[in-house]
């Protein structure tokens, strides 16, 4: 090979590196779609509206984030959405733990798990059961007791099939021995209006969602999920100090379709630890009485392999459809 065609392939390969490296210190280039599998004004859509200006900021490159609301089917159609997209950093959204675990076992779901990339979790926000203000309930005790009187009689809100709600109340059922009529919504946000409206008479729900409606004095939180009481609810009581042991959550992150370029991908998980960590980000969490529970990818995709694990065992003994 001669000198000046050595020179020559040189550069060719110096101006192909420079340019590579120029495409991916631009990304994002165009608006980012974030996509929220529940309806608006829910503890999901409140959090990434929330996130989003933070996540903006890290990213930097003048990124843009357009929020949509993909509701129905317990979260499957927005999941399904996430799954779906391409692999480039330009589609991502907000994942549901247990839902997103429950539903690929309950049925034959339109997205897998392993089509998915969690990238990072930003919330575990536990669940609570809540009435409306003027409800005669007092009690996780005095709902049980009428229930156990009138089964079927009390409707309960929940955010679909195989959500974190749905299953915290079988598990109540159990516990208690009765049985409640269960009233699926396409969002919390919805669950919330019904029971504030008096359309449903009890609503599992999480305390972040219950809070906002609880503020206003139109609902009243009866217990939540938690092993012990949280430090941003510390007037309410737990399940378990009321004598049923019912933990349950939902934790919510943000993920990817799987195959995301290297460099894209790491960017946005630095770009949204940076995010998460910001002061004013936690300072927003804690008006919207949102618990942060903050996982890297590894640790948070060994969680939702453990609950996939855990839903899995539960289905063999107590399927939740039947």
């Amino acid at each position: 090979m001669t000198f000046w065609k050595a020179l020559t392939l040189a550069s060719v390969a110096g101006a192909l590196f420079l340019s590579a490296t120029h495409a991916r210190a631009a990304y994002p280039e165009r608006p980012v779609t974030m996509i929220v599998a529940f309806g608006t004004g829910g503890g999901t859509d409140l959090l990434v509206r929330a996130l989003v200006p933070f996540l903006e900021r890290h990213l930097g490159n003048g990124a843009r984030i357009e929020v949509v609301n993909k509701p129905g089917a317990g979260g499957e159609i927005g999941f399904a959405a996430i799954a779906d997209a391409a692999p480039d950093g330009y589609t991502i959204g907000a994942i549901n733990s247990p839902n997103v675990n429950a539903i690929p076992i309950e049925r034959q779901a339109r997205y897998s798990l392993d089509r998915l990339d969690p990238l990072y979790n930003l919330v575990d926000d536990p669940g609570a059961f809540a009435v409306h203000q003027d409800s005669p309930f007092r009690s996780l005790a005095d709902v049980a007791a009428f229930a156990r009187h009138n089964p079927d009689s009390v409707t309960v809100g929940t955010t679909g099939i195989g959500s974190d709600d749905h299953l915290a109340m079988l598990m109540f059922q159990r516990q208690a021995g009765v049985t409640f009529t269960h009233v699926p919504f396409q969002g919390s946000a919805a669950n919330e209006v019904a029971l504030a409206n008096k359309k449903i008479i009890l609503s599992a729900v999480n305390v972040g969602e219950a809070m906002e409606y609880k503020k206003k004095d139109r609902i009243r939180i009866l217990g939540v999920m938690t092993e012990r009481r949280q430090e941003q609810v510390p007037d309410i009581p737990t399940f378990a100090e009321q004598g049923f042991p019912t933990l349950m959550s939902s934790m919510r992150g943000i993920a990817a379709p799987r195959g995301l370029p290297p460099d894209v991908r790491t960017k946005l998980i630095d770009a949204l630890a940076g995010a998460a960590k910001d002061p004013d980000f936690q300072a927003r969490m804690k008006e919207l009485y949102q618990q942060l529970r903050l996982l890297p990818p590894d640790q948070y995709a060994a969680e939702l392999t453990k609950s996939t694990k855990a839903l899995r065992e539960l289905w063999a003994t107590a399927p939740w459809l039947r």
